[in-house]
């Protein structure tokens, strides 16, 4: 029997072997005509007397990333156009129906009455694992790129091909909600320590191990359809559980403020399908699969969190007809958090790294940061000794500016000063080859000004990382007026190689990312003079979506760098380019009493040593006005604070700085944390229309300030066009004027 994306082969001893090997692909993914063909075999499997059990494994580096999620939005279309053309009921039939395939695939391969075993080398991820954990017996390789899990959560989903079911029958229901909430990539033998796996092997002994349980007469019958099975955490209405589920849905309200509908999904699911037989438990998990499938969070994430971000991460924006870089050597030159952590990540992948500062001893410091990173990844058993070795011995520390000679990029991360920058540029232009590429890592320096610094400016980008580099995944390229093709492409190569997400803006003050942030934080300072209590202030950031408050942001970003960016904004700009009353707040707050932020122990938080941050009392007395907290629109602070960055998105594209939706919705969620269940600053303002986003934003102007007053490009909008994803394609422009 041949297909498509399987080798399917059976031995002697009567044991198949199914090989998922898509052609032309890098990764397995679930799509129609996979499922068709896994349905093929399981029928073969289960008609075939002479078959004992079949074996399901991949043929790449990787078992399978799980779905492809464009198949489950070609669902929505389906259901628009059924609704139009049969009516809603109809519609509703088809989706339920279909959204259902999956579950039903994988319960028949359950159920077939032969037994199956998953044999998992890589990532087996969402719809992947899913397939395994309806197998009989699954066995993974020992290697540290393995990984099972259920991450759907994090593009608005939930698993909906009995994940949900399965591993709540796996693990204690408290364990389950966990894993499911998370959605956490699972390593090899804490999932077999979590029952998620029965076995861990060498990579070259999966598929054996997997014989071996077949050949010792492995059973076809999954320990929920025993007779007598019961949950580890026993029944849901028992003693036992009543210490699980209210405890449970506390925990969903404090991390969600209910504005994920998946998480609540799995919840539901878990809670409803424990009291049912499996069949009836997956039909009720199917119910809200297909539910969540159809909410505007879970398209707007998957839209940005999933096809957005694939697409930028595999070359969206870069030159087609600029030969692809291969990046040997790097130059960071500044060894400070910034640069040594920069060159960190850069060795990490492989690529040599000069590190150089003022003084040897500076740039060994700043190698020594690797080494503690490293370290810290060998106590949480991430990595080896040999790995560190290896890792620090591509950092060559120095003073000498010559080194730089055989660079392919260098890339800058020295003081935030003009002036200081001129003297490396020229520095590392006079030892670099004529065709390497120089990268600024500044957060608000124009490139177009520090290009004027150098003799090639075409050959000069901006590469601005977010720290901490090793964690943050997005990496914002500026485009100065004179760079080049050549230099972007370079920027984005490096980008892809250390496995960080790009984004491509025009030159501007604070470019995108940082102009959106300094936009929160201006709220969360505005709150705080109106009379907000501070407490109110950051739950409700949170409430609203965002990660952290905006007081406690500025404390770790520093509050003596906000003023300087104040102050610097206002000798260019103008007065008017400036909110006073912000301006007086953070003079009290720096000039006045010293309070710099985290990095002092004392901003807009108390960090005692040793203890927990917590704000500091002294907020109240620079409030001439306490508001009365009950009598405070807690929506209208939501508001406030996503209308502001949603504003300021929509200024930069008014102004080309952004050009794209997909790198302004992706570079708001990666880069400062906004409310990912919006799907990003331009996706909230298309969530709610652009005409209803402009009256809130007209509302809110008319009650709060000037700062409120939506862009001409959104009030035309709101007159021509529904969405920015609605508008027609225009070629990527560059900014004119830096």
């Amino acid at each position: 029997m041949k297909f498509e994306n399987f080798r399917f082969e059976t031995d002697a001893e009567g044991i198949a072997v199914a090989t998922w090997d898509m052609p032309g692909r890098s990764m397995n993914v679930i799509t129609p005509q996979v499922m068709e063909e896994l349905s093929a075999i399981i029928e073969t499997v289960a008609a075939d007397a002479a078959i004992k059990g079949c074996i399901i494994t991949s043929g790449k580096e990787a078992f399978s990333g799980g779905a492809d999620l464009t198949m489950l939005q070609g669902l929505g279309a389906d259901y628009a156009k059924l609704a139009r053309t049969k009516g809603e009921e109809a519609a509703v039939a088809h989706f339920f129906a279909e959204s259902r395939k999956l579950s039903q695939l994988y319960r028949r391969l359950e159920t077939c009455g032969k037994p199956f075993a998953a044999a998992i080398h890589g990532v087996c991820l969402g719809g992947a694992f899913e397939l395994a954990l309806a197998c009989h017996f699954r066995v993974v390789s020992d290697v540290d790129a393995t990984r099972v899990g259920l991450p759907e959560v994090k593009v608005g989903l939930f698993p909906g091909a009995g994940g949900t079911q399965r591993v709540a029958r796996l693990m204690q229901t408290g364990d389950a909600l966990q894993m499911l909430f998370k959605g956490e990539q699972i390593r090899p033998l804490m999932a077999r320590n979590m029952g998620l796996v029965h076995a861990v092997a060498p990579r070259d002994k999966i598929v054996e191990t997997a014989k071996e349980w077949l050949r010792a007469g492995g059973s076809a019958v999954a320990p929920w359809d025993e007779k007598g099975f019961k949950n580890p955490s026993g029944r849901v209405y028992s003693p036992a559980g009543m210490q699980v589920w209210p405890a449970a849905n506390a925990i969903y309200r404090r991390e969600t403020h209910d504005n994920y509908p998946a998480a609540k999904a799995i919840l539901q699911a878990v809670y409803e399908g424990l009291q049912l037989p499996m069949d009836l438990a997956l039909e009720v998990e199917s119910r809200y699969f297909a539910k969540i499938l159809r909410s505007k969070e879970a398209a707007a994430m998957i839209r940005t969190l999933f096809v957005s971000m694939q697409e930028l991460n595999k070359g969206a924006r870069r030159p087609a007809d600029v030969p692809q870089a291969k990046l040997r050597r790097v130059g960071v030159i500044g060894a400070g958090f910034m640069g040594a952590s920069v060159a960190y990540v850069t060795a990490l992948a492989g690529m040599e790294v000069v590190l150089i500062d003022q003084s040897v001893e500076a740039a060994e410091k700043g190698k020594a940061h690797s080494h503690k990173l490293m370290s810290d990844q060998i106590m949480k058993g991430r990595a080896k000794t040999a790995d560190r070795e290896a890792l620090l011995a591509r950092i060559t520390p120095s003073d000498d500016y010559g080194l730089l000679k055989d660079c392919d990029l260098v890339i800058e991360a020295v003081f935030e000063d003009p002036k200081v920058k001129a003297e490396v540029i020229a520095k590392a232009e006079a030892a670099m080859r004529p065709r390497a590429i120089f990268a600024s890592n500044t957060s608000t320096l124009p490139i177009t000004g520090l290009a004027a610094n150098s003799e090639r400016p075409k050959q000069f980008v901006g590469i601005h990382f977010f720290s901490p580099v090793e964690k943050m995944m997005l990496v914002e390229v500026i485009l100065g007026k004179k760079t080049g093709d050549r230099a972007l492409a370079v920027a984005l190569d490096y980008v892809r190689a250390i496995k960080k997400t790009p984004i491509v803006v025009n030159d501007a003050r604070g470019f995108y990312a940082n102009r959106c942030v300094m936009a929160y934080v201006r709220e969360g300072h505005q709150m705080l003079v109106e009379g907000v209590p501070p407490a109110m202030i950051e739950n409700v950031a949170r409430m609203a979506g965002m990660p952290v408050g905006p007081l406690s942001l500025n404390d770790e970003v520093a509050l003596d760098l906000a003023l300087k960016i104040l102050k610097a904004t206002k000798a260019q700009v103008g007065p008017e380019a400036i909110d006073p009353a912000q301006e007086k707040l953070l003079v009290e707050m720096v000039e006045k009493k010293g309070r710099l932020g985290r990095k002092n122990g004392k901003g807009f938080y108390d960090y005692p040593e040793g203890g927990k941050k917590r704000l500091w009392p002294g907020l109240a007395e620079l409030q001439e006005t306490k508001l009365d907290p009950d009598a405070i629109d807690i929506e209208e602070l939501k508001q406030r604070f996503l209308v502001a960055q949603a504003l300021e998105a929509a200024r930069a594209v008014e102004e080309k700085v952004i050009t794209d939706p997909r790198e302004a919705d992706v570079g708001s969620i990666l880069g400062f944390g906004f409310a990912p269940f919006t799907g990003g600053t331009l996706s909230y303002i298309d969530g709610m229309g652009v005409a209803a986003f402009v009256d809130l934003a007209k509302a809110l102007a008319k009650k709060h300030g000037e700062r409120f007053k939506p862009c001409r490009l959104l009030v035309r909008m709101a007159r021509e066009r529904p969405s920015f994803y609605a508008a027609p394609a225009e070629k990527p422009a560059r900014k004119k004027a830096a």
